[in-house]
């Protein structure tokens, strides 16, 4: 693990993103323990102020703390994004192992199948869930999942074939052992570097992807703090206090940013030959 952590940190993209991301988490963890005020408090006397000894990033068009809502909306958008990636890593990873295990004629079935989904961009996607199931955070999350598991099934199908050809595998069928065994404890252990690497990076996507349902009024409801909600709500009074609009959007950059620089950090050190 010390090697791996001097892999990964020797990199500038790797100590940066990590830095980020620790940071990002940290937020997440005690952000809601050092909040100054009340992120659902409204202050009608305290709208539009700017940054300040009592108001650090200023206030909303609701006179509500924007560094309160900030920290406090990083779960609810960070974390989110972050089950929905494992999810959908998850439910991708089984099926593409499945498919490289299974080859032949159900290996062409599903993945022609997944080519067919993976036809329609995330977002279109994840909006045609969002409709079906109706306007929540839970509903955000299921559909940014199915929307990222086709994606991470092709992936993880194109290592998986090659692992399908290793003498262990053989041996497992030789046994006697399950498919569903096979698939569990002797294929799925061996395809996780690429897909941990990649689950990284696809956070950056599920991050944004939630603050844009959020802003199109499909996730995170008012009064919720949550990241892309703010970004809407502030787009109709940006021209009387830009911070408002500016605070969030950089949050969200951010957060993006440092997932993906964590994810090109640990290909690196997955990856030392290269």
């Amino acid at each position: 693990m010390t090697e791996f952590m001097k892999r990964l940190l020797k990199t500038p993209q790797g100590a940066i993103g990590t830095f980020l991301v620790v940071l990002v988490l940290a937020i997440v963890i005690f952000g809601p323990m050092v909040a100054p005020y009340d992120p659902e408090k409204l202050s009608p006397l305290a709208r539009y102020k700017g940054p300040s000894a009592a108001y650090w990033l200023g206030t909303d068009q609701y006179g509500r703390d924007i560094f309160s809502r900030l920290l406090i909306g990083a779960r609810a958008t960070v974390v989110m994004a972050v089950l929905a990636t494992i999810v959908g890593t998850l439910i991708g990873a089984l099926i593409g192992t499945a498919s490289a295990f299974l080859g032949g004629r159900a290996d062409e079935f599903i993945m022609r199948t997944i080519d067919a989904v993976m036809s329609i961009p995330s977002l279109l996607f994840a909006l045609l869930v969002v409709n079906l199931l109706g306007s929540s955070t839970v509903n955000a999350l299921v559909a940014v999942a199915i929307a990222f598991a086709p994606g991470m099934a092709r992936i993880t199908r194109s290592v998986a074939l090659s692992v399908r050809k290793q003498d262990y595998v053989n041996a497992a069928i030789a046994r006697g052992e399950s498919s569903a065994y096979i698939i569990r404890r002797e294929m799925l252990p061996n395809v996780i570097a690429p897909i941990i690497v990649e689950m990284t990076i696809r956070v950056s996507f599920a991050v944004m992807l939630f603050a844009t349902l959020s802003f199109l009024g499909l996730g995170a409801q008012p009064p919720a703090a949550e990241w892309g909600l703010m970004v809407s709500e502030a787009r109709r009074y940006m021209h009387l206090s830009a911070g408002i609009l500016i605070w969030p959007s950089t949050a969200i950059a951010i957060v993006a940013v440092g997932f993906n620089l964590l994810g090109d950090g640990l290909r690196d050190a997955l990856n030392p030959r290269t």
